[in-house]
């Protein structure tokens, strides 16, 4: 089946930059408040009214600056990051008229930065102390960059094609488009970090070797695939996993195979959310996510919810799958059973209790797995760390693990909460890591 030409256009940018002028008159509405309640709410804390201001003077480059000196990955949020429950949603202005719109105005800044390849740091005085990165993906990178400019020699090792983690494949190409996630590598690789793609901790690197010729070793390396539903049927054709779903469209020519057809997606996180709308986006003529719980339960961003939607997405509460039918190994149907809400569990969520003799059969082509990510278990049990179910236990504030010698950010350490990590969250951690590192060799250091 040859692919339509509208597919590609279908994954362009759904949010328009705005316009030179559009963006100085955004930025002349800012009150520039002393104390401002934006940078408190940016875990990375960029300094707000100063990046905005400086687009009101039309100091571009100034203005790129400040936001990349706190957030590594400033370009890639200031698209992915729920700006209305961060900065925007902590702006004075939420009270008078509509708050200032700072996550276009720090796109605005920082897609004049990659237009102008613009150079914004400057690597550290050698500080004659190596360290190793496991996981190029947002806290490895903010980590390299700022251990760079510490003067650090940093060699990161990724075990995909490119670097970028999460940014560069995991998220939908119309949220962002992998040319900005690859400019941020640049940034750092600029600075004298070097980056071995295809590379695996355990095969191609061996955990001591790491340990012989650095001084340190960072852990950032994410999380791994979607989870087995543990069904039957799940073998089938045609039943996916989300992660591989996103990152298909990202690096391959898009498929024609949904065109039409009938696509359920399991679980309602912003994984799935990026499942579903990936597939709509790929032509799929219907498409429904499967929730065991509720709307109020749902751990995905509430503007991802609303998109959605908008993309003409449905949404199934209280169901979740039992059996995946198929016809000649391929699949034709999905059994579902109906579920009510018990007591709540460690989260404090409420426990979904299937109730008895509800099962139901709907026609389906396309089954998505989206329940969630297993973790690096293989990889963290060749280091030798502590973990609890995967998270790597690190020492408060220090981000040490229970071997001295390696720390741990991002993914690897997040878990426990309600929603997902958030990619500004594994940026905040891999410059405290980094700094976290930096404390830790300077003081074995003779005075």
């Amino acid at each position: 089946m040859s692919v339509p030409s509208d597919l590609q256009k279908n994954f362009s940018e759904v949010v328009s930059a705005l316009k030179p002028k559009e963006a100085v008159d955004e930025a002349n509405r800012c009150l520039f408040c002393y104390d401002a309640p934006c940078i408190k709410a940016c875990p990375t804390s960029i300094d707000i009214p100063s990046f905005i201001r400086k687009i009101a003077t039309g100091n571009l480059l100034g203005s790129a600056r400040t936001i990349m000196e706190s957030n590594p990955v400033g370009a890639s949020c200031a698209r992915v990051c729920p700006t209305e429950e961060l900065c925007e949603g902590a702006c004075v202005l939420n009270h008078a008229s509509k708050p200032i719109m700072i996550g276009l105005l720090q796109r605005h800044a920082t897609d004049w930065a990659i237009a102008n390849k613009a150079s914004l740091f400057q690597k550290g005085e050698p500080a004659g102390k190596r360290v190793a990165i496991i996981g190029a993906g947002p806290a490895g990178l903010s980590a390299a960059r700022e251990l760079a400019r510490l003067g650090y020699e940093v060699t990161m090792y990724e075990a995909k094609e490119k670097a970028g983690g999460l940014n560069t494949y995991g998220i939908v190409s119309f949220r962002l488009p992998q040319e900005v996630s690859l400019w941020e590598v640049e940034q750092v690789e600029a600075l004298g970090v070097k980056i071995h793609t295809n590379t695996r901790i355990g095969v191609d690197i061996m955990p001591d070797e790491l340990f012989a010729n650095y001084d340190s070793v960072l852990l950032a390396a994410g999380m791994a695939k979607v989870p087995s539903l543990q069904i039957p049927g799940e073998e089938l054709e045609g039943v996916l996993d989300a992660i591989t779903l996103v990152e298909e469209t990202k690096t391959k020519p898009l498929s024609a195979e949904m065109v039409g057809k009938k696509v359920v997606v399991i679980g309602a996180g912003n994984t799935a959310i990026d499942a579903a709308t990936c597939s709509k986006r790929l032509g799929a003529d219907n498409v429904q996510i499967m929730y065991r719980r509720t709307v109020q339960e749902m751990s995905c961003y509430q503007f991802e919810y609303e998109f959605a939607k908008q993309d003409g997405v449905e949404f199934r509460w209280l169901v979740a799958p039992t059996r995946v039918l198929g016809e000649g190994g391929r699949v034709s149907g999905l059994e579902l059973i109906r579920m009510q809400l018990g007591e709540p569990d460690a989260k404090g969520r409420k426990r979904p209790v299937p109730v008895a003799g509800s099962e139901f059969v709907i026609e389906v082509d396309f089954v998505v797995k989206a329940i969630g990510q297993n973790r690096h278990l293989p990889l963290i049990d060749l280091l030798g760390l502590q973990h609890q179910n995967g998270i790597v236990a690190v020492e408060e504030g220090t981000y040490r693990t229970s071997n001295p010698q390696v720390f741990a950010a991002g993914d690897v350490i997040f878990g426990g909460g309600k929603t997902d990590a958030m990619v500004v969250d594994a940026a905040n951690h891999g410059k405290r890591a980094a700094h976290a590192i930096h404390k830790a060799i300077s003081e074995k250091q003779p005075v």
